[in-house]
């Protein structure tokens, strides 16, 4: 009976030592996972997520997570009797908005997101970009026809301070950051896109690796005459292709394209529809999504297999 029940439980050892190399090679690095999505409003993807971020923890990763809050703060702004307008693929914000922005983001969506984690252990720990600094922006204008529009309260990202970030790293605890941030300029509070916060913070912290989790399986490489997903590519591929991306891919993209020409090894896209997709990407051979690196990367490894 014992000899059967070690058979039974082989393929789990196997999934394990599958993942030892990469528990390794991981291990003390910081990784920023934008949460967003699918995964956000699913009741069984956010348990699966916030388990997936704790094993991070466990396994000694330091995972920062960044928030955004779309479907819920357009929820809200509808039930409030405030329309939502987008101009250039963002947000139009008043100052009546962004205190539903605020509100959603900081008081419902992080409280949420802290909840779940904290069910594993005392170890999340929310904050918004405004909360010591950590995020400085000013109003951005997009140019639409070529004139710069005023589009309220949407903040572009001036300066990032890390330091209460990395005193919650340093103490275990895993961050939970709202992407809204104050300016120095005027003190008012701005809306950040989310996918471009994670990106701004994954440089300054020097991390790893910035995971953006998306509603697709990735980067699609003939969007939509094929649904195949391009695996790997480099800052320069991407740059080549960001003018045809799909208006929802471009801040995503040009947020993997910020990290990793700014010191962050590896960006990915995965797909936040699939459970447990965070440790799949992480810890497994395969990986799943679109995975960004630095030209210096592909250089250097196309340098070792001449080599070899």
């Amino acid at each position: 009976m014992s000899a059967a029940r070690k058979h039974n439980a082989l393929p789990k050892a196997q999934i394990l030592i599958e993942a030892l190399p990469w528990l390794t090679r991981h291990n003390g690095r910081t990784v920023v996972i934008k949460f967003g999505g699918n995964a956000m409003i699913d009741e069984e993807l956010k348990a699966a997520f916030a388990q997936d971020v704790v094993f991070l923890r466990h396994a000694g990763l330091k995972p920062v997570v960044v928030h955004g809050g779309g479907p819920q703060i357009s929820a809200q702004l509808d039930k409030q009797g405030l329309v939502s307008e987008f101009k250039a693929g963002l947000r139009v914000t008043t100052p009546e908005a962004m205190d539903v922005v605020r509100m959603v983001l900081a008081g419902q969506v992080q409280r949420e997101l802290v909840g779940l984690l904290n069910q594993h252990g005392p170890l999340a720990v929310g904050m918004t970009g405004e909360d010591a600094h950590t995020i400085t922006a000013v109003q951005h204008r997009p140019v639409i026809d070529g004139e710069a529009v005023d589009i309220g309260r949407v903040g572009e990202i001036t300066d990032i301070d890390t330091g209460a970030i990395q005193a919650l790293l340093d103490d275990g605890r895993i961050p939970v950051i709202s992407s809204i941030a104050r300016s120095a300029e005027d003190n008012h509070v701005y809306n950040v896109n989310a996918d471009t916060a994670a990106a701004a913070l994954a440089a300054a912290l020097n991390a790893e690796t910035l995971m953006v989790l998306t509603d697709v399986e990735g980067l699609y490489e003939d969007w939509p005459n094929s649904d195949d997903v391009i695996s790997r590519l480099t800052a320069t591929q991407l740059e080549k292709l960001l003018p045809d991306l799909s208006s929802g891919m471009v801040p995503k993209m040009q947020g993997c394209l910020h990290a990793v020409r700014n010191g962050v090894e590896t960006a990915r896209v995965i797909d936040g529809r699939v459970q447990h997709s965070i440790l799949l990407e992480i810890f497994t051979d395969e990986g799943i999504g679109t995975m960004v690196v630095p030209d210096a990367t592909a250089a250097a490894r196309s340098g070792a297999e001449g080599e070899s």
